[in-house]
């Protein structure tokens, strides 16, 4: 089988910190979505595992299917919408507008709107727009040196090592010197971890005005601007062009299935995704699907076991984690670079893509990396000969 070829132990890595950034970064926010909605500890256990089961069969499925690194995540902006935006509503009525957002995206999907809209944004834009994105993750690197000095410096230097002898096994190598270091210094908290089955909790959704327009409508742009857009964006910058409609529809239609267990919205992931899609997963980029078909069977486990992984992820001292995402993605933020001004005819308006983005600027309730794309058409316009 040709997955069983391709697999490599830098794949598996590559999946492992992705699941790894990916929940430490954002499952807070999740669960505080949940408690605006009141919800109980089954119900907030239902949603994790909805989420991970979601999470893990399309990245599994999409990626086997186009052999491309196809990552999907949680709406982390929409679950931060949730937390603001959920007063009055109550469970079954959320769960009615997860279900409205869910069929909208797969209407995009299904009507190939979204495509032809992602095809006309110039690769200097999406390069720019990417790498944006990533810097920050690149500055928790070295700014973990503050708190951290001894492994931080440790898992960089390894880092550079690895990468002059065994540039494959980098990542990995980061990961098993930062996890020594960890445990070395009495910072790996595994006290708490103890193993439990997540029990699915059916809610039956109920629709009202005021959940679609407060909730639904939304969820569902917040999602398409700050998800969906810089997921395409991310790979397209990195070689990989996958039919984009079928993957949004079945975004949607798997957040439409698994709505009234919790799953509040899926889409395409960016930031984790573009760990999947380095050279650090495989040196060889149509092998690079393993490492997403590597994450999704963790977000299986994840969603099976909800409530024991999320105390094995905190487990982690954050700077262990700062370092090994910013290490991972180096090589990613200097090629976006390269490409974002490697076409003088859009250099500047690339440039203003990326300074946009990289500010972390957020209006109603959108973030960077939409403004930072919508920057750069401006004066891609503007300055058009």
């Amino acid at each position: 089988m040709r997955l069983f070829n391709d697999f490599s132990l830098s794949a598996l890595v590559a999946g492992f910190v992705t699941v790894l950034v990916g929940f430490t970064s954002s499952a807070v926010i999740v669960f505080q979505a949940a408690q605006a909605l009141h919800a109980t500890p089954t119900q907030t256990a239902s949603w994790m595992w909805a989420l991970g089961l979601a999470m893990g069969l399309t990245c599994i499925g999409l990626s086997l299917r186009y052999r491309v690194p196809v990552v999907t995540a949680w709406s982390t902006p929409g679950a931060a919408l949730l937390v603001t935006s959920v007063a009055g509503v109550s469970m079954p009525e959320a769960i009615g507008a997860f279900i409205v957002s869910g069929a909208l995206i797969l209407l995009m999907g299904l009507t190939g709107w979204f495509e032809r809209a992602m095809q006309r944004i110039p690769m200097g834009l999406a390069s720019a727009m990417l790498a944006g994105v990533l810097l920050r993750f690149g500055f928790g690197a070295f700014t973990a040196l503050q708190s951290q000095w001894l492994l931080a410096l440790s898992m960089i230097m390894v880092y550079l090592l690895l990468r002059r002898w065994q540039p494959r096994y980098a990542i990995v190598g980061v990961l098993l010197v930062g996890v020594l270091l960890a445990a070395i210094q009495g910072q790996l908290h595994l006290g708490g971890i103890s193993f439990a089955l997540a029990q699915p909790e059916w809610t039956s959704p109920e629709f009202s005005w005021q959940s679609l327009a407060s909730v639904a409508l939304p969820l569902f742009l917040v999602t398409m601007a700050s998800q969906n857009v810089p997921g395409v964006t991310v790979l397209h910058a990195n070689g990989y062009n996958p039919p984009i409609s079928p993957i949004i529809s079945w975004t949607g239609l798997t957040t439409i299935v698994l709505a009234p267990f919790g799953a509040f919205a899926i889409n395409l992931a960016a930031i984790t995704a573009a760990i999947c899609m380095g050279k650090d997963a495989h040196e060889e980029a149509n092998k690079r699907y393993v490492a997403s078909v590597c994450a999704g069977l963790m977000y299986l486990l994840v969603g099976i076991f909800g409530a024991t992984v999320a105390a094995l992820f905190a487990a982690f001292p954050k700077e262990l984690v700062m370092v090994v995402a910013g290490l991972a993605l180096l090589n990613i933020i200097g090629n976006g670079l390269a490409l974002a001004v490697r076409d003088e005819q859009h250099r500047e308006a690339a440039i203003i893509t990326f300074v946009v983005t990289a500010s972390g600027l957020t209006l109603f309730g959108i973030g960077a990396a939409f403004w930072g794309l919508i920057a750069g058409g401006i004066a891609t316009l503007v300055l058009k000969k």
